[in-house]
Parts: C-alpha cells; sequence; structure tokens
C-alpha cells in the first residue's frame, strides 16, 4: 500500500472505512462498494477528506453516503471518521458516473 500515491492511499483507505462503517452501524446494510466521487467531487484537505457526494452500495440498492474522514500522516490509519447515510437512489447504477467522454 506504501507505493500507492498518498492522495490515493488516503482515498482507498476512507472509501473502506465508509463501507464497514455504514454496515456496522446500520441494520442489514452489507455495504460492498463506495464512490465518494459519484455525485460531487470530494474535497481533500492534506490528510483529510470531506465527501458530500458519495453513494454506498448494499445488496446491489445505492445510498446516498457523506462523510469526513482523517487519516494519519502515511495515509494508513484512520484517526477521526463520521457519515451519513442517506437515502436510497433508485435505478442508479455505476454507468452513470462520467468518466470523462
Amino acid at each position: 500500500m506504501l507505493k500507492v500515491e498518498l492522495s490515493t492511499r488516503i482515498e482507498q483507505r476512507c472509501d473502506a472505512r465508509a463501507g464497514g462503517e455504514v454496515s456496522r452501524r446500520h441494520p442489514g446494510f452489507k455495504a460492498d462498494k463506495v464512490i465518494a466521487y459519484a455525485l460531487a467531487e470530494p474535497q481533500e484537505h492534506g490528510t483529510e477528506v470531506v465527501a458530500t457526494g458519495a453513494v454506498v452500495r448494499s445488496r446491489g440498492r445505492w445510498f446516498r453516503l457523506s462523510f469526513r474522514c482523517r487519516t494519519t500522516p502515511d495515509g494508513l490509519g484512520i484517526v477521526a471518521f463520521e457519515h451519513t447515510l442517506g437515502a436510497e437512489i433508485p435505478g442508479w447504477d455505476v454507468s452513470k458516473l462520467d468518466h470523462g467522454n
């Protein structure tokens, strides 16, 4: 993981934490995918990511998600994390992402 660029490492750690927190804190959820940039670009401030337009997939259904995550300086550990799980987004899927095309 240390071979990955720091900003990518921070994003990946925060996405993983978001999925884990959703699964742990919301009964019936089993998060298997988090996309921080799905509905809005996340804001990065050093080792902190603020993702107000994230989405999370649980059991094939997509939900709005926002989170704030701060990592250790090396991007490997999580220092602070908070999230808000929003409503389901009916009919949303990964193909709706704009990949610059």
